[in-house]
């Protein structure tokens, strides 16, 4: 999809939050939140993205802020036939996977009414499950970024 401003980007995350259903796992699979994996440069749109998306689940507006500094940030959701806690991750600054362990990452992705939403997944490594979906930003000019959704 492309986005030719703040927007259109917000409309293609609250659309993408209100048709969302929790992800089904196998009986050896033993994640059972759902988890998104969000990739892209600074300034490609993740954190608006995270932000509609949030707002389409009930989310007051303006509550969401990046958690850059935090790791993560937790949110009621209100808005959701599925899900109970959206959890926002940004694993910018992140220089380990075991530093996942202090959050409380093994309790966060046991519980199936979290919905994980994981800025920088690449930092994250081996703590984050293999086969996660995932959101590609990729920023093309200062008004326009591609969103694909793998």
């Amino acid at each position: 999809m492309i986005s030719h401003s703040l927007k259109d980007t917000s409309a293609i995350a609250s659309e993408f939050a209100r048709n969302l259903e929790p992800r089904l796992s196998g009986e050896s699979d033993s994640v059972r939140a759902t988890i998104i994996a969000l990739q892209g440069d600074l300034g490609s749109g993740k954190t608006t993205f995270v932000k509609a998306f949030a707002s389409a689940l009930g989310v007051p507006e303006g509550e969401v802020t990046s958690p850059t500094f935090v790791i993560e940030k937790r949110f009621d959701i209100h808005g959701s036939a599925f899900f109970k806690t959206l959890v926002h991750i940004d694993a910018y600054r992140l220089e380990r996977p075991e530093e996942m362990a202090r959050l409380g990452w093994a309790q966060t992705i046991a519980e199936p009414g979290n919905l994980i939403l994981v800025e920088w997944p690449q930092n994250m490594g081996s703590a984050l499950p293999q086969n996660v979906p995932t959101i590609t930003f990729t920023f093309i000019d200062e008004n326009t970024r591609e969103i694909v959704f793998n």
